[in-house]
């Protein structure tokens, strides 16, 4: 049975940035809410798409051959095999929404990378 998610009560919930936390699942994707600040690996994901929505801050992606800045109430999608590198300069709230295949860090294995996301 599906009940309310709040998400400003999940963020609430934990502090560490860099590891998306798993609030819902559906039709094989999954809905993440992550903190970050600082700079992430550039990576890509060969097989899946991957939406970026900004709910707290100022969020840029470094792409191969631009910087897209992503604003809060925004979101952007990276498509499949596209590298890209999150960048915040301040804490920036996220909601990712991605297929439940998607690893983490994608083709790069980092101290950062994280295996599976913890429910909360």
């Amino acid at each position: 049975m599906s009940s309310v998610i709040n998400i400003s009560e999940k963020f609430n919930l934990f502090s560490d940035q860099w590891s998306p936390k798993k609030v819902a699942e559906l039709n094989g994707q999954q809905i993440l809410l992550a903190k970050i600040q600082g700079e992430f690996v550039f990576h890509k994901h060969n097989n899946e798409d991957e939406l970026f929505m900004v709910m707290k801050g100022e969020l840029q992606l470094e792409l191969e051959d631009k910087i897209i800045t992503v604003n809060e109430g925004e979101f952007y999608i990276v498509s499949k095999g596209v590298l890209h590198k999150p960048i915040a300069k301040e804490e920036v709230h996220l909601l990712l929404f991605e297929p439940l295949s998607t690893k983490h860090t994608g083709d790069v294995l980092a101290d950062i990378t994280v295996d599976e996301y913890e429910w909360i």
